[in-house]
């Protein structure tokens, strides 16, 4: 009988999924899930035939140049493979997949939310009650921010920005602009409420919140610095659900600092809160 193919799974998965795992393959489960690190990454390697690998595993040449390698493929828990160096992969006869297109409704819920968070100031609301300073209802108490007539710019116009686009436009009656060097058609963006704009400055001028919807990129690395953060409105608001690598942290913190624009939100796999 031929043995079953061996997996590396670096974290942990939905039960159903470990489950099917360990019926199709020799699985080796991460029941602490604590991330590898590059030694665990290369055992990895060393020893199974399969790494089912996710998008915080950082996966560099380096890594990559472990000896011996057993290992064929890298199947990556996520849409996004920035974190592969797949050159280093294929010269070493690795194959990289993905899983395209699973995550944009769950994203754009996910932009949408961060965006209703910090006009709303609705995570600063909770923990105010959490931390027992709430007083009871007075008019001037942490006002918000309307989002309904607003207007949205979002940077990038793929799958994840023209859901985001739907749901601004036709959920909460956003009016919706964009810049993408790649736009939808006129038909389908005149279907979403989306207007198209020359530049990312003409975005960034003309918008009460800016969502990010770029991949990560030699050439989208902090895309958003000191001098677009100045082409903001003070009144507006970044979102990012896109890849860190395209925001200067440091430039983004002085820009929340001394208020040249209102606020940020960006997604838990970015490591930081609404805020």
């Amino acid at each position: 009988m031929t043995a079953r193919p061996s997996v590396v799974v670096t974290r942990r998965l939905p039960g159903v999924v470990e489950e099917e795992l360990t019926r199709d393959f020799d699985a080796r489960l991460n029941r602490d899930d604590r991330p590898l690190g590059p030694d665990g990454l290369q055992d990895a390697l060393r020893s199974a035939d399969a790494v089912l690998c996710t998008v915080t595993d950082k996966i560099t040449a380096e890594v990559l140049s472990v000896e011996p390698l057993r290992a064929r493929m890298l199947a990556n828990f996520g849409v996004g493979y920035n974190h592969i160096d797949t050159g280093a992969a294929k010269s070493r006869g690795l194959a990289v997949s993905n899983t395209p297109e699973v995550l944009t409704e769950a994203t754009a819920d996910i932009a949408m939310t961060l965006l209703l968070m910090v006009s709303r100031r609705t995570g600063e609301g909770e923990r105010h009650v959490r931390s027992g300073a709430w007083a009871g209802w007075r008019p001037t108490h942490m006002l918000g921010t309307h989002v309904s007539g607003k207007t949205l710019g979002l940077v990038g116009m793929g799958r994840i920005a023209r859901a985001v686009a739907r749901r601004a436009h036709h959920g909460f009656g956003m009016r919706v602009i964009f810049h993408d060097p790649f736009p939808p058609s006129a038909p389908e963006a005149a279907s979403l409420g989306a207007e198209p704009r020359q530049s990312l400055e003409q975005v960034l001028e003309e918008s009460d919140f800016v969502s990010l919807h770029c991949p990560a990129t030699p050439d989208t690395r902090h895309l958003m610095n000191r001098e677009r953060f100045a082409r903001m409105r003070r009144s507006a608001f970044l979102i990012n659900t896109a890849r860190g690598d395209i925001v200067d942290e440091a430039a983004l913190v002085e820009a929340l600092a001394d208020g040249t624009i209102a606020g940020a939100g960006l997604d838990v796999y970015e490591r930081e809160p609404a805020i």
